[in-house]
């Protein structure tokens, strides 16, 4: 993706990303003053991708997977735990966010971040669920 000339791979693999911060790492080094760029995703994946005094890491899409466990764990102490139920976890619900890769992200740019996730949360903007929506 890097060689067609990408300057940014969201690799949504998990930990099996690890390949493009490699890559990623080994261009880097290669050439210093390369704009080269990371997306991780799960955790904040900012120190996979050190490299030297750089890092290839933009962000790190996180799963708010704390969220998802203390919700279900309150519910089933209260008795209502929600077996046979899909519930999903969106950004109204903290289930999903963008990690601070340490000034990576300008205060703009989170700022404007930050205003559509409220817009998406509130149902101000719906995001479809399927190419079809």
């Amino acid at each position: 993706m890097y060689s067609a000339g990408a300057d940014i791979v969201f690799h949504a693999a998990g930990g099996t990303g690890n390949g493009v911060f490699t890559e990623a790492k080994e261009r880097k080094e290669a050439d210093p003053d390369t704009n080269i760029w990371v997306i991780g995703v799960d955790a904040d994946q900012y120190d996979e991708g050190q490299v030297g005094d750089a890092n290839v890491t933009l962000t790190s899409v996180l799963k708010g997977v704390d969220q998802a466990v203390i919700d279900i764990s309150t519910q089933a102490m209260e008795g209502n735990f929600p077996g046979g139920e899909t519930l999903t976890y969106g950004l109204a619900e903290d289930g999903v966010g963008l990690a601070d890769s340490r000034g990576a992200i300008t205060e703009d740019v989170m700022a404007k971040i930050d205003e559509y996730k409220e817009k998406i949360a509130s149902g101000e903007i719906v995001v479809p669920e399927t190419l079809e929506n």
